[in-house]
């Protein structure tokens, strides 16, 4: 168990990658619509691979065996996750898309630690991520014209959900083990070596101009890498069910930057929605430094 110092830091390095995170939408939206999202995920992951080599170039010496199986369970998670999240967003909208994937993650983490390893998160967190996911379905619900519902693109989130919930929860054992830099390059290594091949197959051959290029080398360095390195590194100091529910500080991100940045109007119910995500988000922090108090 950690205290709550070190809990807190990893509290604010998760938020600050969620806050990171929360530009991949509005990045991909940017891309050529004749640009394939199976492209987009699986370059941004041979981008990010390259950026961990660099930081796992200068790192400590690793001497323990390496857990392989979960190193290979954790890169097939991303894989499906890139695939499943861009392809879904592309079908349901950015805004339905990231909230159903992002959303449904926590629930598939709690049920996971709790069906996997036999231990119920505490009813705060529970309270805490209900709240939020609730107030992200409502962010959704009001930005209104830019929905629409369609069922691959819904089915396709849930399985982006459910792979990251998987991924948050082998790659807080495999970040105590190996360290970010290594866990990282081990993992979106073995996930870009997987997903080229399906996104040849499923997004035909690769056709991207210099604006398509531009995209992925900011989802591959800042949303993918630097993201992912201060996520992982978070991971060292708290639950990994928190650091999911903490994610959902991306939708909030995002809601920022189309308000402020964009000039997007919002609905009251999207507000309404912001703050309940905020509110819910208090409430996982509480439960996180509660359990790491002495």
């Amino acid at each position: 168990m950690t205290d709550s110092p070190h809990s807190a830091r990893g509290i604010a390095l998760v938020l600050l990658a969620a806050m990171l995170w929360g530009t991949t939408g509005t990045a991909q939206s940017l891309a050529p619509a004749t640009f394939s999202p199976y492209w987009v995920g699986a370059l941004r992951l041979v981008i990010a691979s390259g950026f961990f080599a660099l930081l796992a170039w200068g790192a400590p010496r690793h001497v323990a065996p390496w857990p392989w199986a979960r190193m290979g369970l954790a890169g097939a998670c991303i894989a499906v996750y890139n695939l499943s999240f861009f392809a879904g967003v592309k079908q349901s909208g950015v805004a339905l898309g990231t909230a159903i994937a992002i959303g449904s993650g926590p629930i598939w983490a709690g049920l996971l630690q709790t069906v996997v390893a036999r231990r119920l998160p505490p009813g705060l967190w529970w309270l805490g991520t209900l709240v939020s996911v609730a107030g992200g379905a409502a962010m959704a619900l009001g930005q209104g014209g830019g929905l629409r519902l369609s069922v691959p693109g819904v089915a396709l989130c849930l399985l982006a959900g459910l792979a990251y919930a998987t991924y948050a929860l082998v790659n807080k054992q495999l970040v105590l083990a190996l360290g970010p830099a290594r866990t990282n390059l081990a993992v979106f290594g073995s996930a870009a070596l997987l997903s080229v091949p399906w996104a040849w197959a499923l997004g035909g051959a690769l056709q991207a101009d210099a604006g398509a290029w531009g995209v992925v080398l900011f989802l591959g360095l800042v949303s993918t890498g630097v993201a992912y390195l201060l996520f992982s590194s978070g991971l060292r100091h708290i639950s990994g069910t928190t650091g999911v529910t903490l994610a959902l500080g991306e939708p909030v991100t995002a809601f920022v930057l189309a308000v402020l940045v964009v000039g997007e109007r919002q609905q009251a119910l999207a507000w309404l929605g912001l703050a309940g995500v905020l509110a819910g988000l208090l409430l996982v922090v509480w439960a996180e430094l509660r359990a790491s108090a002495p």
